[in-house]
């Protein structure tokens, strides 16, 4: 037996055909739809105390702000909640990001059970995922698979992300402190933007800024 139940959470109706289609090619029946994620809690809940359970959940990360104030505005801030008052569902995120930093912190964090990317083999993993989530084994796309290895295992925080990211744009230490000034960004001093340089150059031991960048674009973590 296949799973019987399953929820879908995206805000893009192309997206959800997809995922409908995969789905239909297991024969899975009852699917249901949320576009936020306030509501997608609701209908777990609702079906938890109606005793008819999602035995699986396949949600996006991003989703789009509109005039609807929500309280879950994020997939991931979704998987924090469902995983913390209903551990056993199965998730699986499907998501466009495909950032290695991204996919070890949900499964380290929350322990999802696969990560598919949104490309032109998404439709395809997404199947094998499936597949793979209801044999109890993990699956990660690909481009993604490597985000527990040991060569990636390396503490970054978004924040130095962000701060390699400008540097590969071409910024300065001093336009990037003047960058993270006008976002309220912190730290954004010239001096702490060099002391975290430094510290990441000596982390990832590289020569300069430029070698800096390279090895963690290499790394897939921007």
């Amino acid at each position: 037996m296949m799973f019987k139940k399953v929820l879908i959470v995206d805000d893009h109706d192309d997206i959800n055909n997809g995922v409908l289609n995969a789905l239909h090619d297991f024969e899975i029946k009852n699917i249901h739809k949320a576009q936020y994620c306030d509501d997608a809690f609701l209908k777990i809940r609702k079906a938890d105390l109606d005793n008819e359970n999602f035995d699986l959940i396949i949600t996006d990360l991003s989703f789009k702000k509109d005039y609807r104030e929500c309280k879950i505005e994020s997939g991931e801030g979704l998987i924090a909640i469902i995983k913390e008052e209903y551990p056993k569902i199965p998730i699986i995120v499907y998501s466009m990001d495909n950032r290695l930093q991204k996919v070890r912190s949900l499964i380290t964090k929350y322990q999802i059970e696969a990560y598919v990317c949104k490309d032109r083999n998404g439709s395809a993993e997404l199947s094998q995922a499936i597949k793979s989530v209801f044999e109890k084994k993990q699956f990660l796309s690909p481009q993604v698979s490597n985000a527990l290895s040991p060569k990636t295992d390396l503490e970054i925080e978004e924040y130095d992300i962000e701060l390699i990211k400008q540097l590969a744009n071409g910024l300065s230490q001093d336009e990037i402190s003047g960058l993270f000034k006008s976002n309220n960004t912190t730290p954004n001093s010239l001096s702490s933007i060099e002391k975290r340089l430094n510290r990441l150059r000596i982390q990832f031991k590289a020569n300069n800024a430029i070698h800096l960048v390279a090895i963690v674009k290499d790394l897939g973590l921007i």
